[in-house]
């Protein structure tokens, strides 16, 4: 992740929640009290996210230690110690519910692409996100496919060409849109192509586009389909497919399948934040 921006995204996450002030810990715990928490998981997944605990706690107060025992990636199991905090005690329950919000979130997705990943097994063929994401999360949920196993397709509208349905149709034809995408656009940016018909995957091949997606078919069709394919062009495809049905894609030929569910589907991972005995804690 980028640190950067992950900071400006937590800045923005904690003003939303926080406010002007906590009213329940500020008013309930004098400046001086401190305390511990640990985050532990509740069940099996991947864990995702781990920076942006110590990245939380240091912004919102820099005294704050932060103790981790855990990477992104590593499998969780139920009773897994994954963190632990000690400082201010307002300071830790103002950040804990943002920090595990998204701790869990990112973990559930992680968890999921691992999933994926392991259903299709396949040496040839990724699996890839989409761009249906959370409107303010989206690096953060690209990340955790990626910790996952999988990988991201376009980051956004400005990083690759897609033509859809609806700008096929308002060009009139594969051929015309590639044609005037090639006039103004340099050679380092790639045109994907979604096709829904045999007629339109042999359109875009003629105009030599950088990659054809198969939208919305069966893993026989897709065999089929490919097969008037040339090795340049990559392939890929999509179109509500479950995580359950991958194992019958695994041989249909494509270089990659994407799937929304992995970010806009994806059950969060429990996780808990705790206070453990009070042995440490203490009123200085």
């Amino acid at each position: 992740m980028n640190l950067l921006m992950l900071r400006r995204s937590l800045e923005m996450f904690l003003i939303e929640d926080i406010g002007e002030q906590d009213i329940t810990s500020d008013v309930l715990f004098d400046k001086n009290m401190e305390g511990e928490i640990r985050f532990l998981a509740k069940q099996t997944g991947i864990l995702c996210g781990i920076d942006i605990i110590r990245t939380g706690f240091e912004m919102l107060d820099p005294r704050v230690e932060v103790e981790l025992y855990k990477q992104d990636g590593n499998e969780l199991h139920a009773g897994d110690e994954i963190a632990r905090a000690y400082g201010n005690m307002a300071s830790l329950l103002k950040g804990e519910r943002v920090i595990l919000n998204l701790l869990q979130r990112m973990s559930g997705m992680a968890t999921l692409t691992r999933r994926a990943v392991k259903n299709l097994n396949s040496n040839h063929t990724r699996i890839c996100d989409t761009r249906k994401t959370t409107p303010g999360l989206r690096m953060l949920e690209k990340y955790a496919v990626r910790t996952g196993g999988g990988y991201n397709h376009r980051n956004g509208l400005y990083d690759a060409v897609m033509l859809k349905d609806n700008h096929i149709a308002f060009a009139g034809s594969i051929t015309s849109a590639v044609a005037r995408l090639r006039e103004k656009l340099g050679h380092m940016v790639k045109i994907e192509v979604e096709t829904e018909t045999r007629e339109q995957v042999i359109e875009a091949v003629k105009a030599k586009v950088d990659c054809i997606m198969f939208d919305n078919r069966t893993p026989d069709e897709i065999k089929e389909l490919v097969k008037l394919v040339p090795p340049f062009i990559k392939t890929e495809a999509s179109g509500g497919i479950a995580v359950e049905q991958l194992p019958t894609f695994r041989n249909c030929g494509v270089d990659y399948i994407s799937l929304g569910c992995l970010t806009h589907s994806a059950p969060a991972l429990d996780i808990s934040v705790k206070v453990p005995a009070l042995e440490r804690s203490s009123v200085k």
